[in-house]
C-alpha cells in the first residue's frame, strides 16, 4: 500500500477502535479516538521509514520490530498504540499487496504475502485498504465481544 492508504488505514483504525471499545458513541468513544489517532497513524507509517535506509519491506517490516514496539510502553510508559498501527501496516502489506514482507528479517530475507493483493499503484489499492481495515476491526470486535470466555477482557486490555 502507498503512504496515503496507510494514513487512511490509521485514521479508520482509530475511529473504529473508539467505537469498538466504547460502542455507545459517548465521550469515552471520542476520547479513545483522540488518544489513539496520532499513535496509530504514526505506527502505520513507521515501517516505511526503511525506504530511506536498509532494505524496504525487510528492515522495519519484521516480527522482531513489532515485538520491540509492542514492549516499548511496558518500559517507558508511552507509545501504547503505535504497535497497533505497525501490525495493521504489516497486515496491509501481507494481505493487500502482491509483494509481501520479510516477517523474520534479519534471520531470513524470504518475503511472505498472499496472492490476493494488488500493486500499490492499483486503482483498487484504497478499496483494498478500507476492506482490510474493516476486517481488522471485525476481528478485534469478535475477540472482545464474541469470545470473552476465551480471552478475558483484562487480558485484552493488557495488550491495548
Amino acid at each position: 500500500m502507498n503512504k496515503g492508504d496507510h494514513v487512511l488505514n490509521g485514521i479508520l483504525l482509530a475511529v473504529g477502535l473508539g467505537y469498538v471499545l466504547h460502542p455507545d458513541g459517548g465521550l469515552e468513544t471520542f476520547e479513545t479516538i483522540a488518544a489513539t489517532l496520532v499513535p496509530v497513524v504514526l505506527g502505520t507509517l513507521f515501517p516505511d521509514v526503511d525506504t530511506d535506509f536498509g532494505k524496504h519491506r525487510k528492515t522495519l517490516h519484521s516480527l522482531p520490530v513489532l515485538a520491540v514496539l509492542y514492549a516499548f510502553p511496558f518500559y517507558f510508559g508511552n507509545l501504547q498504540w503505535v504497535w497497533v498501527g505497525v501490525l495493521s501496516h504489516y497486515v496491509l502489506d501481507v494481505v493487500g499487496s502482491r509483494r509481501g514482507i520479510a516477517l523474520f528479517y534479519p534471520l531470513s530475507d524470504q518475503e511472505y504475502g498472499l496472492p490476493v493483493g494488488v500493486t500499490t499503484s492499483s486503482k483498487w489499492a484504497t478499496t483494498v485498504t478500507v476492506v482490510i481495515t474493516i476486517l481488522e476491526l471485525a476481528v478485534v470486535a469478535a475477540v472482545l465481544y464474541l469470545a470473552p470466555q476465551v480471552i478475558p477482557m483484562e487480558t485484552v486490555e493488557t495488550f491495548l
